[in-house]
């Protein structure tokens, strides 16, 4: 499948839009000791947030969030292990199972922001771009297609080349990209992390790309 993309925009982000709802703030401020606090705005719900996470130290505040978020993933072990490794390592990036990263960038961005910087922070990667023909654009179809811009350092090249040229199945695409959003026409929007795709490493903003689906072989 050969593709033209155009790239509009390539932003680095320390945090996500509407990463935490308003039942969310509400449900972890009770999770701190907070009651009462339904009757707040989202605004209000992230400062009072912010105040009852700092009447804990770090990583147990760590921890009731990774619980929160993540609890039918990890095990409590696993949960109390990662509560003490993230004040030393982004491990929104650094986490073995890939699938996590996007939630685990979410809890650290926050407890980032409300100890005022003792958990490293981490960033993501907005890219809005027009693609035609709008046909079959899939995660892999979008990682493949970009991979022509990307610098030759990139990381994606370098864990996943034989994934890109079509060789193999390509299922960490899901996970790589974090949302893919039609914007309508041929426009899209991309979220990802900045360990897998920064900006600086973007080399074209117009080029051609043709995407090798993977197929497997019958028996």
């Amino acid at each position: 499948m050969k593709y033209h993309i155009i790239i509009n925009s390539v932003k680095s982000v320390d945090e996500l839009s509407n990463a935490w709802s308003t039942e969310d703030y509400i449900k972890l401020l009770d999770e701190f000791g907070f009651e009462g606090a339904e009757s707040s705005n989202a605004d209000e719900l992230c400062e009072l947030l912010f105040m009852a996470i700092s009447d804990f130290e770090p990583s147990e505040a760590a921890a009731i969030l990774l619980s929160y978020k993540l609890s039918e993933d990890l095990n409590d072990n696993q949960i109390d292990q990662m509560s003490h490794d993230m004040l030393l390592d982004k491990i929104s990036e650094e986490y073995a199972e890939i699938s996590l990263h996007h939630k685990l960038f979410n809890v650290n961005q926050l407890l980032h922001k409300a100890y005022n910087g003792t958990f490293p922070s981490a960033k993501a990667t907005i890219v809005t771009f027009e693609i035609s023909p709008n046909k079959d654009i899939t995660k892999d179809h979008v990682l493949k297609a970009l991979n022509v811009t990307l610098a030759n350092n990139n990381v994606i090249q370098r864990l996943f080349a034989d994934q890109l040229a079509g060789k193999e199945a390509f299922d960490e695409a899901e996970s790589i990209i974090w949302s893919l959003s039609a914007n309508g026409d041929n426009s899209y929007t991309m979220i990802t992390s900045e360990y897998w795709m920064s900006r600086d490493e973007f080399k074209d903003a117009e080029f051609d790309a043709t995407v090798v689906d993977f197929e497997e072989e019958e028996d």
